[in-house]
């Protein structure tokens, strides 16, 4: 899969976008989802703050800022996901157990695709800027 992953960032490269951030809604990079090992989406992630620390997410379970979990918007709670920063290239695989708001909805960005666990941001180091482009890769 490092061709789809290649050409989108060459075409956001040529088109200006700044770190791939539109091929979040780029209709190749979402058809992946689902399957394992496949690009899924292209965008930007950002992390919780530490407020929500012990709040209970969508799924019933508590945060936790030290486990690897994230919130996406539609894949289902327990899918394991691989988020690479294309800024360090470092990743880090999280469970998605919450939900962040619908793309574009709600005064979001559309180019936020995902929220990480303070962990989970740390370890690829987007921790201190609280937001960095990533790809997301579906984990079996």
């Amino acid at each position: 899969m490092p061709f789809l992953l290649g050409g989108l960032l060459a075409a956001a490269a040529a088109f200006g976008c700044p770190g791939a951030a539109c091929a979040a809604n780029d209709p190749a990079a979402q058809s992946a989802l689902g399957r394992s090992g496949d690009t899924a989406e292209i965008g930007r992630a950002t992390w919780y703050a530490p407020r929500f620390q012990g709040r209970r997410t969508a799924s019933g379970e508590r945060y936790d800022r030290n486990r690897y979990s994230g919130a996406h918007a539609s894949l289902p709670f327990g899918t394991r996901v691989r988020v690479t920063s294309l800024d360090t290239g470092r990743s880090v695989v999280v469970t998605i157990n919450d939900r962040r708001g619908t793309p574009g909805g709600g005064g979001q960005s559309s180019d936020l695709v995902i929220d990480l666990s303070a962990r989970a941001a740390r370890e690829i180091g987007i921790g201190r800027a609280g937001i960095g482009p990533v790809s997301l890769t579906m984990v079996q």
